[in-house]
């Protein structure tokens, strides 16, 4: 549910030779194999890197898919958990360009930084870290697969599925809900994996805003992680009290 007063959308382009967006059923036996497209969580994931904090939650609007969809495998040697390194084939998408049109919304699950949601601050802010490319590096979907972020116009310029009405992709995670961002009391409290059913038409994917999958399973209990004071993990707090 929207919680701010304007739009604050933020439009950018990410582009990287490699992607990898594995699904989880793939890789049980250490192989790992990339969805034919991002999934929302991924998306999310990049605009975190360029910009976020614990008092707005980064909603991804749509994707629009510039490349057409390539994949290459590559044989890895992944270290092993226990030492060693073994032997895995991992399947990447290749050639990776996608326009992302993105908002946020306030965290209401953080009532301790209600002092923080000044919409127009963080919206300039996100917009000048696109144009930077990011506040921390960019990966698409997995550390070894390097993306590069800048603004964009969502929509302009030729897109390799452009004239295509439409194409399914099946059954897909579309992204966990962790207990601070819970919206409903189904997954306060817990972490909760969403699924999809996404159809790209003329190129384009919209996600449903997360509290609109119908489907999701809760994986485990998970406590909200306390910002304030009394933690070292955040101190914007203690600028609120000196301006006041």
């Amino acid at each position: 549910m929207k919680n701010t007063t304007y739009p604050n959308i933020v439009e950018f382009e990410v582009t990287g030779a490699y992607g990898l967006f594995s699904d989880p059923v793939t890789r049980i036996g250490g192989e790992k194999c990339t969805y034919q497209v991002p999934t929302y969580e991924a998306l999310k994931g990049i605009l975190m890197s360029v910009y976020w904090k614990p008092t707005l939650i980064w909603i991804i609007d749509a994707v629009r898919v510039m490349n057409p969809i390539q994949t290459e495998v590559k044989g890895i040697r992944p270290i092993k958990y226990h030492g060693g390194n073994d032997l895995s084939y991992y399947t990447y998408l290749k050639n990776c360009r996608y326009q992302v049109r993105a908002h946020f919304e306030w965290n209401e699950n953080r009532p301790e930084l209600a002092q923080d949601r000044n919409e127009n601050k963080h919206h300039e802010i996100a917009k000048k870290m696109i144009r930077k490319g990011g506040r921390r590096d960019i990966f698409l979907g997995a550390r070894e697969c390097q993306g590069y972020v800048e603004p964009c116009v969502f929509g302009e310029g030729a897109g390799a599925y452009d004239h295509l009405p439409e194409l399914s992709f099946g059954l897909m995670v579309h992204g966990i809900t962790y207990a601070d961002e819970a919206y409903s009391e189904e997954t306060r409290g817990k972490m909760t994996v969403r699924y999809w059913q996404p159809v790209m038409k003329n190129g384009v994917i919209t996600f449903p805003h997360p509290e609109e999958c119908r489907l999701h399973k809760a994986v485990r209990d998970m406590d909200i992680k306390p910002f304030g004071r009394d933690h070292d993990n955040f101190v914007g707090l203690g600028e609120f009290e000196e301006v006041q």
